[in-house]
């Protein structure tokens, strides 16, 4: 979700295998930089690998052009990267998010094959996106500071892994501003 200057990025900590919980701690959320966050949704074992494929890339990235991806940038490379396993997909369905040019904030979605969803106010994925459809829209408010954003995605989040059984057990947030990343995790209420 994006507010003024600033946006927020937030998943939640469950890992399973359909209706068994494996774990509680999960991370989803990943930085590339101080800038451009990755959440990946999906089987965890995709989301591991094409976690290290992108930040090869990115790497790589740095070392030829000696500077960070913009977010732009990387939904594309991300993109591209996803189509070209497009007939053995990995099952992840990627968000980027990010604080472009001007502090410009920049959000995107993917399905597994790399077609981009672009939004201005917010974007979700995973099993309780219908539920975070619902959330968000009755939510977001233009301009948000920091601050009222962490609310907004917090509240949107728990709400909605509260009527999805395949999701919860809390959440990860990071509120990405010009000047500095703040990280919280939400207790949920089995925690």
């Amino acid at each position: 979700m994006v507010g003024k200057n600033c946006l927020a990025i937030a998943s939640d900590r469950r890992l399973g295998v359909q209706l068994q919980t494996i774990a509680t701690d999960f991370q989803r959320i990943s930085k590339i930089h101080d800038r451009v966050f990755l959440g990946l949704s999906g089987l965890a074992t995709d989301a591991q690998t094409l976690y290290q494929r992108l930040v090869f890339r990115h790497k790589l990235y740095q070392l030829r052009e000696e500077r960070d991806m913009k977010p732009e940038t990387f939904a594309n490379l991300v993109s591209a990267l996803l189509y070209e396993k497009r007939f053995g997909p990995y099952f992840c369905q990627p968000v980027i998010a990010g604080l472009g040019d001007e502090d410009k904030p920049f959000i995107c979605t993917m399905d597994s094959i790399g077609a981009k969803e672009l939004a201005k106010d917010f974007v979700v994925a995973g099993t309780a996106s219908e539920s975070l459809y619902g959330a968000c829209e009755s939510m977001f408010k233009e301009d948000m500071e920091p601050e009222e954003l962490f609310e907004m995605v917090s509240q949107a989040l728990l709400s909605s892994v509260d009527r999805d059984c395949l999701s919860g057990w809390g959440g990860h947030v990071y509120v990405v501003t010009p000047t500095e990343v703040e990280e919280r995790i939400l207790k949920g209420r089995m925690d």
